[in-house]
């Protein structure tokens, strides 16, 4: 890698109302450019104390920042570590940085690299914008000249755990018997609690079930107490650091419809979806039309008995299985982090995003 361009800024946070999301994908982005040589810095208000750990564990530095974007503070602090780092690609993760938080980045000369998911925004002043989501070409961005768009699944973003698993073959069973339950890092409404209710009435002998409680859920008492009663296998695991291999273990999940759809995507693994936020349910329908999961709709308008139903069905049909893992195999190739990495590293040499 160009010594020009050796360090990565990434802004994103992380809470219970927001999720895990937004910073995950960072992470996936921050591992790739490590890879190749390059360093990543993390700007970040996360109130999750295993997620700044591990970003730590992975050799990435921490700016903590204490009040987010609008409030002026969140600019002073990213503009003083612009200066520390003029040599930088900056990254930005999150609905709240509007064109105004952008455009004062260009004009500090560094190149910018806006994630997003739903083209909300008035406007966009990035060198690159990326959308990893299924429906991204459909979406009308308001761009500069300059702005490459990276469109679709594609450019879907992978964490280190997951690149040993491109090519990996799922066996499926006639019947399926193991579920896996993740329902995103903060499930503020705490739908792991009716899912786990639901599992209770598929009449399928020998079920087992992994519930996976991300590290921003405050609803851990409840859980573990529910898989306590349960009348079949349950195990609760917290801050999981294994995904991949609990999504190859499992024969079907049931999940939210953010980012952790795309690993089990790619991971060829069948899957019920619940849209719990805005920004989940134009994947989950896209998803849904491409015959790669199955699409519940908003939680709130779901219920044990519609869960307990389609549940029932795809543990039963081995042919719908089937053809699910392959339509999500073709969606995620498992090769998007190379691709961005790539573009990132060449694209400021081309001149593509100098105007």
């Amino acid at each position: 890698m160009s010594s020009e361009r050796r360090f990565l800024l990434i802004r994103a946070d992380a809470n219970t109302q927001i999720g895990i999301g937004h910073l995950m994908r960072c992470l996936a982005l921050a591992q790739a450019w490590q890879s190749k040589g390059g360093q990543a810095v993390f700007i970040t208000a996360c109130s999750s104390d295993s997620l700044r750990r591990r970003l730590s564990d992975e050799g990435f530095k921490i700016i903590p920042v204490d009040r987010s974007y609008p409030d002026p503070a969140d600019w002073a602090l990213l503009s003083e570590m612009l200066a520390v780092y003029p040599d930088s690609w900056v990254v930005l993760d999150g609905y709240h940085f509007d064109p105004s938080y952008q455009l004062r980045i260009k004009e500090t000369g560094h190149p910018l690299l806006v994630i997003d998911d739903m083209a909300h925004l008035d406007h966009y002043y990035a060198d690159i914008v990326l959308n990893q989501n299924i429906n991204a070409g459909q979406l009308n961005y308001s761009c500069e000249p300059y702005t490459r768009p990276l469109l679709g699944t594609r450019y879907v973003l992978l964490r280190r755990e997951f690149w040993p698993w491109h090519g990996w073959k799922r066996e499926i069973p006639e019947t399926a018997r193991k579920i896996l339950v993740t329902l995103g890092g903060g499930d503020p409404d705490n739908q792991t609690l009716m899912v786990i209710r639901a599992l209770g009435q598929v009449k399928v002998e020998g079920l087992e079930a992994t519930i996976v409680v991300g590290p921003s859920n405050t609803y851990v008492q409840e859980l573990e107490a529910e898989a306590r009663d349960a009348q079949f296998e349950v195990h609760l695991i917290t801050n999981a650091s294994n995904m991949p291999e609990l999504m190859a273990w499992a024969d079907v999940a049931v999940a939210g419809g953010g980012s952790t759809c795309w690993e089990l995507a790619f991971i060829g693994l069948p899957s019920i979806l619940l849209v719990l936020s805005e920004n989940q349910k134009n994947i989950a329908a896209g998803l849904g039309e491409k015959e790669a999961a199955i699409n519940l709709g908003w939680y709130t308008e779901s219920s044990i008995e519609e869960v307990d139903h389609k549940l029932s069905r795809l543990l039963e049909d081995r042919g719908l299985r089937c053809h699910m893992s392959h339509q999500g195999r073709e969606l995620v190739d498992g090769l998007g982090n190379e691709r961005i990495e790539k573009f990132l590293r060449t694209q400021f040499h081309s001149g593509l995003a100098r105007h």
